[in-house]
């Protein structure tokens, strides 16, 4: 007895390729033209689940990872990526009991998108959002070593070589040694500092233990992302150079523990 039509077509949409063609996914996230795109899965530079991809290749954006030269790309549809610079007295939550301003107040309510990482309420500057939850946690996760630049105006004026020394090499705290830091100090009292942990209060808390505690702290850069021109308050979308960027530094380093 032959089978129902519908029966038949499901059969047969089953046995059909599935998903969106890798080109035009390619292209969608900023990688050229469809001929451009083609060329590059050509030259065996894309990879689809660890797989060298063929032309032709269609994907699950909910599901596959996609990677052009080694670098993961974000393809699943709905993706932001936000760049805020953070005020004074913005906590980096999603509700406050106490009823200060949050920092999901200085982005777009749709789609919901939450920080990487925190700054804490008096600390100032740059702070990534999204609802790309892997990428996110790559970034935030230590054993990427995705590094966090901070400018931190400290009391007590000029800052010692012996204490520049400490906190190069690392500060004993309560919570353990910190890892060694960048530090330099373009004038008295003014440290620039960058780091790749993020404990909770950490400069503050490297700059009290050599007796510098820190009176403004502003981060100013996050991995190869920075914005002189971003005004406090301010948020923007991350360009697509910015975003290949900040994916190719965390694509260099292992997942260590994950």
């Amino acid at each position: 007895m032959e089978k129902p039509l519908w029966e038949q077509w499901a059969e047969k949409s089953r046995l059909l390729p599935q998903g969106e063609r890798l080109q035009k996914v390619l292209a969608v996230r900023g990688f050229g033209s469809r001929r451009t795109c083609e060329e590059l899965i050509a030259e065996r530079r894309v990879t689809v689940n660890g797989e060298i991809a063929e032309l032709g290749r269609r994907v699950d954006v909910d599901h596959d990872l996609v990677e052009v030269d080694g670098v993961p790309i974000g393809v699943k549809p709905g993706l932001v990526y936000y760049l805020v610079n953070k005020p004074s007295g913005v906590v980096t939550t999603a509700h406050d009991p106490q009823g200060r301003p949050i920092v999901l107040d200085l982005v777009p309510t749709e789609p919901r998108v939450f920080p990487v990482g925190r700054l804490d309420a008096e600390t100032e500057g740059l702070l990534l959002l999204t609802n790309d939850g892997d990428l996110a946690h790559r970034i935030a996760h230590p054993s990427h070593g995705v590094d966090k630049e901070y400018l931190a105006h400290v009391a007590g004026g000029q800052v010692a070589p012996g204490e520049l020394r400490q906190l190069r090499e690392g500060v004993e705290l309560e919570d353990g040694r910190t890892a060694p830091a960048q530090v330099s100090q373009p004038e008295p009292g003014l440290l620039r500092i960058t780091i790749h942990e993020g404990r909770n209060r950490q400069i503050r808390r490297m700059c009290d233990a050599v007796g510098h505690p820190v009176q403004r702290l502003v981060r100013v850069r996050i991995g190869p992302i920075s914005d002189r021109t971003l005004r406090p308050g301010a948020c923007r979308e991350l360009t697509l150079d910015e975003l290949r960027s900040l994916t190719s530094a965390v694509a260099r380093y292992p997942r260590g523990d994950e």
